[in-house]
């Protein structure tokens, strides 16, 4: 089943079940949020999140998802820009500012991106959605995700900083593994790939794979300073 949907190029991959703050200012993506405000009020308001391949201008989002300039920098073919697999994002609320509007939005199904239209104000596009498969195993894979990730964060924020306990993860082994995915950090391209992953297994086995990697680095680094990653990201279940 294909849908068409409004599209934000941002510069990060956004997942199932996790929280997308936006502060919307370029009149192209406020004629966007207008537009969806639009709809009855019992439609759901959605947009795709697609992130920009490295090398194409992109958008810098920080920690507020400011939006500028995206679309600018796609050139004149934006499937080769972005990434072939997205996330559908539903909004939950919408504030107008003087400038724009403060958003927020939460992820709710991976989608593949089979056409760009550029013909409007803002990209649209042709998606498919991806509903998700547990794989062979998943189960079996979380508590020992849970365990390395927890090393993993310890080697990050150090004895000074607190770090998240076993009983805090989500037992949910779908709900765990974009949750990781959304809390490593990692270049854009690998969060991608989790993004894309055939099914929560094969997700959650290369999640395991780069934290025990990423934990044996940090252990032969002299220091290493606290990082955000400390703080669970925001997970909407």
């Amino acid at each position: 089943m294909t849908d068409r949907l409004p599209l934000f190029p941002l510069s990060s991959a956004l997942f199932p079940g996790l929280v997308l703050p936006l502060n919307v200012h370029e009149d192209r993506y406020r004629s966007l949020v207008g537009d969806l405000m639009t709809l009855p009020e019992d439609a759901p308001r959605r947009f795709g999140v697609v992130a920009i391949k490295n090398g194409h201008e992109t958008a810098p989002t920080g920690q507020e998802g400011r939006l500028t300039g995206a679309m600018a920098g796609l050139g004149d073919d934006p499937m080769t820009a972005l990434y072939g697999y997205g996330c559908v994002a539903e909004v939950a609320s919408v504030a107008e500012r003087e400038q724009g509007y403060e958003l927020m939005a939460t992820g709710t199904v991976r989608f593949r991106l089979l056409s760009v239209d550029t013909s409007g104000e803002y990209l649209t596009g042709e998606v498919e959605e991806i509903p998700e498969q547990p794989g062979e195993g998943a189960r079996a894979l979380t508590s020992q995700v849970i365990r390395a990730f927890g090393t993993y964060q310890k080697r990050l924020a150090g004895a000074r900083e607190q770090t998240l306990a076993a009983n805090e993860f989500p037992d949910d082994p779908t709900v765990l593994s974009y949750l990781v995915a959304a809390a490593v950090i990692a270049e854009v391209g690998v969060k991608q790939r989790f993004l894309e992953a055939p099914d929560t297994a094969a997700r959650l086995t290369a999640e395991l794979r780069l934290l025990r990697r990423e934990t044996a680095i940090i252990d032969k680094l002299p220091s290493l300073p606290a990082a955000e990653i400390t703080q669970s990201p925001t997970c909407a279940n």
